[in-house]
């Protein structure tokens, strides 16, 4: 299906130099004495790269149709990760570089949404939010109990955060996965 250039969202997919990419971002420019043009960041799904790309606000971009499934993280095979859809018990395995930083809030069965087009996935959506077990966290020293005081912990997928003075080891915590930062107590 094609449509205009200017109609073009973050997340879909387009036909572009005969490769199928999806779209990063999007930005509609208007300089003052020339013609409106669309200004895109597209990733080849075929070679991963990412490349920036200008369209004219008229021009027709075929784009290709999409498939979100909910997926549960499996297990990790060496460098990949192993991803089973909970309806059929398809796996999905994805390199560590396609995860990213997602992998600091992977644990065991947790649900991921991923994108797929032409069965392959291209993208990886975590929750906003997750609960994780805080695997170390020194105690706080005593004393130190001004407004707002933060030590450092580690969660059981090893990243570090930031988390106030009374959390203990062994307790369940909520993360903004965005952000990477402490919410609350679980």
């Amino acid at each position: 299906m094609a449509v205009n250039a200017n109609e073009l969202r973050k997340g879909q997919a387009i036909l572009y130099n005969n490769d199928v990419c999806v779209v990063l971002e999007v930005t509609h420019r208007t300089p003052g004495n020339l013609r409106a043009f669309i200004q895109g960041i597209l990733r080849s799904i075929r070679t991963g790269k990412s490349m920036d790309v200008r369209f004219s606000s008229a021009e027709k971009v075929e784009t290709v149709p999409l498939m979100t499934r909910k997926m549960e993280f499996s297990y990790k095979s060496g460098e990949d990760f192993v991803f089973v859809d909970p309806e059929n018990y398809e796996e999905v395995t994805v390199s560590a570089e396609f995860v990213g930083d997602s992998k600091n809030f992977l644990t065991e069965n947790s649900l991921v949404t991923m994108t797929f087009v032409e069965e392959k996935a291209v993208v990886l959506e975590l929750p906003s939010s997750v609960i994780l077990k805080v695997a170390n966290a020194p105690e706080g020293l005593k004393g130190d109990s001004a407004n707002n005081v933060q030590k450092t912990i580690t969660l059981e997928t090893g990243v570090e955060i930031n988390a106030p003075l009374f959390i203990k080891t062994g307790e369940r915590i909520k993360v903004d996965t965005r952000t990477g930062k402490y919410m609350e107590r679980a």
